[in-house]
């Protein structure tokens, strides 16, 4: 059975889902016809276009535009650094208080290096008792990527030192293994939970939020880490 694909907002040409963890954007390499565009297609919404990458191991906000005047507006606030990006991620250890990365790293996949900034926030920290790990120490951060790149955040926050816990291009194999036997993490702990935006209709500033999916808020509770009152659903997140 195909999983949900709720809709955050439908309104003047703009189309913003909750992307679940593990659903493609576009068709892969597994021909399993099941990712975002297919489903678009069977709710009705053929006509629409997701105009932003969104890895498939993230779960959070993915725009679509539904006509070529909101893709051309909606591109434009992309290109000129016009959109407010908030992520949520459980990383590894205890980065600074606050850090901004500023190393290079592909724009596309395969492609040369470029420019590419993420500002990172501590949020909350925790240690695994009784863990054989060396590193017992895990955190909760938001991560604002500046500029849009393959991989940036996951690849912004391993080059910090911090890689995301669950990654298993970036992260480590045991600290994976631990959350996955000890709080039940599966997916990569990673979640678009903000974009802040001009309405392509009328230029206003929307913010679109999606709460934080079962299969890592409970983790992230078993954990010690519970996001519960950081309010990002209503807008306040640091």
């Amino acid at each position: 059975m195909r999983r949900e694909l709720p809709v955050l907002l439908n309104d003047r040409g703009l189309l913003a889902l909750d992307k679940p963890s593990g659903l493609a954007v576009h068709r892969g390499l597994d021909q399993t016809g099941d990712d975002v565009v297919a489903r678009l297609a069977a709710l009705g919404f053929a006509g629409a276009a997701p105009v932003h990458r969104l890895d498939r191991p993230t779960s959070g906000v993915l725009l679509c535009a539904q006509s070529k005047a909101a893709a051309s507006a909606l591109g434009r606030s992309f290109s000129e650094g016009r959109v407010r990006k908030v992520y949520l991620a459980l990383v590894r250890g205890v980065p600074p208080d606050e850090a901004l990365v500023d190393h290079p790293v592909p724009r596309d996949e395969g492609g040369p290096r470029v420019d590419a900034r993420t500002r990172v926030v501590l949020l909350s920290a925790t240690e695994v008792t009784g863990s054989p790990l060396r590193e017992r120490r895990y955190s909760l951060v938001m991560a604002e990527p500046e500029t849009g790149r393959f991989h940036q955040v996951r690849r912004h926050l391993k080059h910090l030192g911090h890689p995301i816990v669950g990654d298993s291009t970036y992260g480590r194999s045991e600290h994976n293994r631990l959350f996955a036997e000890r709080f039940g993490l599966t997916r990569l702990a990673l979640h678009a939970a903000k974009l802040k935006l001009p309405h392509p209709d009328d230029g206003i500033v929307i913010s679109i939020t999606a709460p934080l999916p079962a299969d890592l808020a409970g983790p992230l509770d078993a954990a010690g880490l519970s996001a519960t009152g950081l309010g990002y659903s209503e807008g306040r997140l640091p």
